[in-house]
């Protein structure tokens, strides 16, 4: 079980916006207005010029993960949401991405492939002007929206709001061009979403359904599940993809079992009634973050038959300034890109259950 288990990746939430939207379009009683309305409601980044390059056989989508606990504007979450998440306080998580996923969708209509990055792969950092020139590919937005804000605040900027948005700007230019550039791929657009983005679309859905090989108990994330299929509440399915202690294979385990997440949630969005629909809106209106001109109607209109799903390999584990890291080979990571966006189509991956 293992073995197939370790073919397929990591997705934090499956074509996170895209599904939505999707799911706005055929639940009946939802209308095209609908989609209007979330369009003007997201907080859109301009962290991608008009003029980068493109890909040329589809559309390339950079989804990241953030860590922090804190909200788009910066201020910390309320007490009782914390509560609720069981995901400690606001002032833990900082601004890592610790989820990547390079989404392709073929312009051919085919199968999407959704890649997931190893989040601890020792990279060079691009778009960082300062300290080490490389470092864990998911520290390239924390470490550069520092130095932005330093670089604000020096100009006379006050406005903690202000601060935040350029920072945050600032993080996702260096995301964005050091995930393109170990990737050898460029980056249409992106997608951004933070922990509680991603419990509040869990408990819209009214929790999900998983399937463990065996019982797992962890403090550090609050996993206690039994073995066998389960329902778990929006809190529990956020220890569920969060956990990494006490798995065989850590981090990238955990990659491995946020997929089978992923899987029902992509079936349960589709299938979602009028409210748990409004309920999403409502959730990715306040926590995601869009690219300037990602196109919603058009991407729901166009949507794939199928996804499917790899983790980028890693050449091993290695101990760099005191931090373990994932070594890799830059050469071999971007032909396996280049050969999984290649037309010749796959059948889509299945879910088992996972570790």
């Amino acid at each position: 079980m293992r073995r197939r288990a370790r073919g397929h990746g990591l997705v934090f939430i499956r074509l996170l916006w895209i599904v939505v939207c999707s799911a706005v379009l055929v639940v009946s009683g939802v209308a095209w207005s609908t989609v209007s309305e979330i369009e003007t409601g997201v907080q859109r980044s301009h962290a991608i010029p008009a003029d980068a390059p493109r890909s040329a056989n589809g559309v390339n989508i950079l989804i990241m993960g953030l860590t922090t606990r804190l909200d788009l504007d910066g201020r910390p979450l309320p007490d009782d949401l914390l509560e609720r998440m069981r995901a400690g306080e606001s002032d833990r998580g900082g601004y890592n991405a610790n989820t990547l996923i390079l989404v392709h969708l073929p312009h051919d209509g085919t199968a999407a492939v959704a890649m997931s990055v190893p989040r601890d792969n020792l990279v060079p950092l691009h778009g960082v002007s300062e300290g080490p020139g490389e470092g864990k590919i998911k520290e390239a937005y924390g470490r550069a929206k520092e130095i932005e804000e330093r670089r604000l605040r020096a100009a006379g900027v006050g406005d903690p709001r202000e601060l935040e948005f350029g920072g945050r700007e600032a993080g996702r230019r260096a995301q964005v061009q050091t995930v393109s550039a170990f990737l050898g791929a460029p980056i249409d657009h992106l997608v951004e979403v933070s922990l509680v983005g991603f419990f509040h679309i869990a408990d819209a859905l009214g929790g999900v359904d998983v399937c463990l090989n065996r019982a797992v108990r962890d403090r550090m994330s609050g996993a206690d599940f039994p073995a066998g299929p389960q329902h778990l509440d929006a809190a529990q399915a956020l220890s569920f993809v969060r956990q990494r202690h006490g798995l065989a294979n850590g981090d990238l385990d955990r990659t491995r079992r946020a997929q089978a997440f992923l899987a029902y949630l992509g079936q349960r969005i589709r299938s979602a009634d009028v409210t748990a629909v409004r309920g999403l809106i409502d959730a990715a209106k306040q926590d995601v973050v869009l690219s300037d001109g990602l196109d919603l109607v058009a991407l729901a209109e166009h949507l794939p038959p199928a996804v499917r799903f790899h983790t980028l390999s890693v050449e091993g584990g290695a101990t760099v300034n005191g931090q373990d890291v994932n070594k890799v080979d830059q050469g071999k990571v971007q032909a396996e890109v280049a050969g999984i966006i290649s037309p010749a189509a796959q059948p889509p991956a299945t879910v088992p259950c996972v570790d």
